[in-house]
């Protein structure tokens, strides 16, 4: 595998963490075919935190929110019980099962992307089509999809976007999440694929997308539902933002990092996000989507128009533009709702704070 990659699997990405949780894991209980003990899985996710115990590699947080609902991940997922992880968009969600998978299974790449154009081959298997004719139907023509991998190698298949796939795909999940085998009726009595242990689903889902094809009573029956909440603290999230950033620009990160505008636009997200200012101000909230994974996207191109157009300095004007494209997508009655909020909440602020909030202020030309 190349070594300069966009998005490394997060088994590529950590795998120093994860071996060396696996060498002090040796002799742990943990549950059938896990690669890790959930205890270990839990430091994956949430760090290191005990100082008394040395590491030879640094196994930072990488999941922040709610301790508890990822330590009732790890649990559910240990009783066989499946996992969806539902919630507004930018949430982690998809992060938190690549975790997971990885952490659990040594992969987080046996994935069904799901959408309205989601079949039962995609889930389950397909044929390959120049063997079938010269063999017919035989485990040799058979192309396993990530269901049938799940179960025959008894690790987590990763259900991205379940409910925007058609119903009847949804519920040939019923009888695998059940039963734990899967039925292939091509190859006769002996059609048969019987889950290994440590099969399991964890499926994500948009909050505003449950209702594009709702799942049935008998599928959610199988799950263990969370909900994954937005970041509730502004200087969380402004350490995300940083911490983010600081990884997808790499060496030029240094001179691209103001800690003062990463604030300003952390602030901005959380008060437009949650409808009031830190003043008590209340604000109409925009109908887009607004994530810490927006705010990082927002401050990331901000970041990269300095480096490339601006010596190297970060532009407000440039700011209020990326943050106008990331607010205004389908209804323009979101920028109604921002030239609201620069006209209360960031007017204000540049008379009390001046500084990067008297700047973002002049920047509300770009604000149409």
């Amino acid at each position: 595998m190349p070594e300069k990659l966009i998005k490394p699997p997060v088994e590529l990405m950590y795998k120093d963490q994860l071996d060396i949780l696996a060498e002090m894991d040796k002799g742990s209980d943990k549950p059938d075919n896990w690669a890790l003990s959930p205890k270990a899985v839990r430091t994956f996710i949430l760090g290191h935190k005990d100082k008394t115990v040395k590491l030879k590699v640094s196994i930072q947080q990488k999941y922040y929110g709610d301790d508890a609902l990822v330590e009732r991940c790890i649990i559910a997922l240990a009783g066989n019980r499946g996992l969806m992880l539902v919630g507004e968009p930018g949430t982690a969600k998809t992060m938190l099962s690549e975790l997971l998978s990885a952490a659990i299974s040594g992969t987080s790449l046996n994935t069904v992307q799901g959408s309205a154009g989601t079949t039962d081959d995609n889930i389950k298997y397909s044929w390959n089509y120049a063997l079938l004719l010269a063999k017919g139907a035989t485990r040799e023509a058979l192309v396993p999809a990530p269901l049938y991998i799940g179960m025959e190698n008894g690790i987590i298949t990763r259900f991205e976007e379940l409910t925007r796939c058609p119903s009847e795909v949804q519920d040939a999940l019923i009888s695998a999440m059940s039963d734990k085998v899967l039925s292939i009726p091509e190859l006769g009595p002996d059609g048969f694929i019987f889950a290994k242990p440590g099969f399991n689903v964890i499926g994500t889902a948009n909050t505003r997308d449950r209702g594009v094809n709702e799942m049935s009573s008998a599928l959610k029956r199988r799950f263990n539902f969370e909900t994954v909440f937005p970041i509730n603290s502004v200087p969380l999230e402004s350490r995300i933002i940083e911490e983010q950033c600081r990884s997808l620009l790499g060496a030029k990160a240094q001179r691209l990092i103001d800690k003062d505008i990463i604030g300003l636009i952390a602030s901005a997200f959380h008060e437009m996000r949650t409808g009031q200012s830190a003043e008590g101000t209340r604000i109409d909230s925009p109908s887009a989507a607004m994530s810490t994974a927006e705010a990082v996207s927002v401050y990331y191109q901000t970041a990269l128009s300095g480096f490339y157009y601006e010596n190297g300095k970060i532009s407000v004007d440039s700011l209020a533009q990326n943050l106008l494209g990331a607010i205004v997508k389908e209804n323009r009655e979101d920028a109604v709702k921002l030239r609201s909020y620069f006209n209360s909440v960031v007017k204000a602020r540049s008379k009390t704070q001046g500084g990067a909030w008297e700047a973002f202020y002049e920047a509300r030309k770009w604000i149409r």
